[in-house]
């Protein structure tokens, strides 16, 4: 049967062996979610069904707070966040995530946020706090800001850059040809312009985009936006597997074995990506630590070894 472009569908496909996950629960899976609780904080592993949840949370202690309430102003087709009428802003939360991030010790924090389209700054500068008060309390702790595309406004884009984040990320999640079955109210080419106008306010900053595959795109769609990101002044890549999160969204279209995976990771870094993550299991904030200081070592004067690459 053939598929209607915009409507979800039941997933039938039969997950491969590759995409089982194992579960962890240990003291610091339970800790964390009991820290979360506590501070009313949400994150993008439960709101948004990651699979690495377990793994993250349980094994590498790390978590991606996701700022500004838990409902999203935009129903992108992909996404299991709650859609709807946001409620009134926390101006507290900038410091209750930086609390988190100071209890739980981490070197490398990630904030992200859900859309909200109805304030005048999109959230910008409530993300800017958070980075702020995140290196007031933890100043050795780097930070990944995985902000919404603001609209294009390059003032709220300013209001990010200004919080000196260690890395900028803005996922145009899938090729230009599927972007509006897939996304709501986004559009590829305004992606696209957030990444090089970010990159243009702080040419110090760490760009980064992620994109997945698996939603019906080709082979040289996938080089042609991996070509439209290094334009844009995208440096870091993460490449990795959808999944449909519930039956209201999107059915996956195919399943990517490893091998393939590995063979789009050659192609980016070949084309010029400094850092490139890609598996089935990959997401956005996937080994975020791990792969900023894997990316240092890569732009460090004394590591500038082409073959370094190869082993990130």
């Amino acid at each position: 049967m053939p598929r209607i472009p915009g409507r979800a569908y039941i997933e039938t496909m039969q997950k491969p062996e590759w995409l089982k996950v194992s579960l962890q629960t240990n003291t610091d899976f339970t800790g964390i979610r009991r820290r979360m609780r506590a501070g009313n904080l949400h994150t993008v592993c439960e709101e948004a069904r990651c699979p690495n949840i377990h793994e993250c949370w349980a094994e590498h202690r790390t978590a991606t707070f996701m700022i500004l309430g838990d409902t999203c102003t935009r129903r992108c087709r992909f996404c299991s966040v709650k859609t709807g009428l946001p409620r009134e802003l926390d101006w507290s939360e900038p410091r209750k995530v930086a609390l988190a991030v100071q209890e739980m010790e981490l070197e490398h924090a990630v904030i992200t946020m859900v859309n909200r389209d109805e304030l005048p700054d999109g959230g910008s500068m409530m993300m800017a706090n958070t980075v702020r008060a995140i290196k007031q309390l933890s100043p050795s702790t780097s930070v990944e800001v995985l902000a919404s595309d603001m609209m294009g406004d390059r003032d709220s884009i300013a209001n990010l850059m200004e919080a000196k984040a260690e890395i900028m990320s803005h996922n145009i999640e899938t090729v230009a040809r599927l972007t509006p079955m897939v996304r709501s109210r986004s559009t590829y080419e305004r992606s696209l312009a957030f990444l090089r106008i970010a990159g243009e306010l702080d040419p110090s900053a760490i760009i980064k985009s992620s994109v997945m595959v698996g939603l019906g795109e080709t082979e040289p769609e996938l080089h042609q936006a991996m070509d439209d990101l290094l334009e844009n002044g995208v440096r870091m890549m993460n490449i990795g597997q959808y999944l449909q999160p519930t039956k209201a969204q999107l059915a996956v279209q195919k399943y990517y074995h490893p091998d393939e995976f590995a063979a789009l990771r050659e192609t980016a870094l070949a084309k010029g990506f400094l850092q490139v993550h890609a598996g089935p299991l990959v997401r956005s904030s996937y080994h975020a630590g791990e792969d900023y200081s894997s990316y240092r070592k890569a732009v460090h004067p004394l590591g500038r070894d082409p073959e370094l690459r190869n082993t990130l």
